[in-house]
């Protein structure tokens, strides 16, 4: 008798002390927990430290107290102007409200999909109504601020605060990436011809502008030079003139001279003949008065 008794007591004892060991449970800084009642949620835990729960008929569900980061899937997104893009966008959480997250979602992976797809649905309607350009400006910002704050109202339902929604990487699609840049290749092309062809009519421009002032140029130097020339052989003539007026006999005798010697020029000038007559009256006689011509006719 009195051994069964100390075998119940030892089995009450162990009964005590793994209730007490089961009713026990600790909550560290970085977390908080859900007491749920066969499944049924009960209440929230959010202090760090030790905790009691009802052992065998209560289960804790432990949460992340910490901002969670969460990497959307790449979508392809069209935009206002038809140009689809490939949008790769990521967000910050946190759980604010362990009874509603579990109530909504569950766990963390169940989050992940709703917010994927918040995420996803906020990014079409917002660059749905953008064109691509804008997308490639510091406008940008702004659209992806309107994106986050939805996606923030959207969340809170599931009992989570969105702290932040960025893009981390916005391309084109391969095949629209080689299209655009065929594209952009044939305009710059384009305008390479246009600066090519302003340039050779400016030059050309410049080139006719130059030719006319140096035409005219030209002109007032001929006619300076003429005028020049005008004035020398006058002032020439003069001095001639003077100088003839004053010895008429060397008058003729320097005529008769320029005569001969333009007359006679060049190697190729032969005279055959007596050197007689007004032509060669200086010839042999430096008086002038004829007479005299040499044997050989000069050349």
């Amino acid at each position: 008798m009195r051994n069964g008794a100390l075998i119940a007591l030892g089995v009450l004892g162990l009964a005590i002390v793994f209730g007490l060991f089961g009713s026990m449970f600790t909550i560290s800084e970085r977390e908080q927990a859900l007491v749920t009642r066969l499944g049924e949620p009960r209440r929230v835990v959010s202090e760090a430290g030790l905790q009691f729960k009802l052992p065998m008929i209560e289960d804790v569900v432990r949460f992340d107290k910490r901002v969670l980061d969460f990497d959307a899937r790449a979508e392809e997104v069209p935009t206002k102007d038809q140009k689809q893009v490939v949008v790769d966008a990521f967000a910050r959480y946190q759980i604010v409200n362990p009874l509603e997250f579990f109530n909504r979602v569950s766990n963390e992976f169940g989050m992940e999909q709703r917010l994927g797809q918040i995420i996803n649905a906020q990014i079409r309607a917002v660059f749905g109504d953008a064109e691509f350009q804008t997308l490639l400006t510091p406008e940008r910002g702004r659209l992806m601020a309107i994106i986050a704050q939805r996606t923030a109202v959207q969340a809170a339902e599931f009992g989570v605060k969105v702290l932040d929604v960025r893009i981390r990487r916005l391309d084109l699609p391969e095949e629209n990436s080689l299209a655009i840049s065929r594209r952009m290749q044939t305009q710059r092309e384009q305008e390479a011809r246009g600066i090519r062809a302003e340039g050779a009519a400016d030059a050309q421009r410049i080139r006719t502008d130059a030719e006319r002032r140096a035409t005219i140029v030209r002109a007032e130097a001929q006619r300076s030079g003429q005028k020049l020339r005008g004035e020398g052989d006058g002032e020439a003539q003069r001095i001639y003139n003077q100088a003839y007026g004053q010895d008429p006999d060397f008058y003729f005798f320097w005529d008769s001279m320029r005569s001969l010697t333009e007359g006679l020029k060049g190697d190729t000038t032969t005279y055959v003949g007596a050197p007689d007559g007004d032509f060669f009256r200086f010839f042999g006689d430096i008086g002038g008065q004829g007479a005299g011509a040499p044997a050989a006719a000069p050349r």
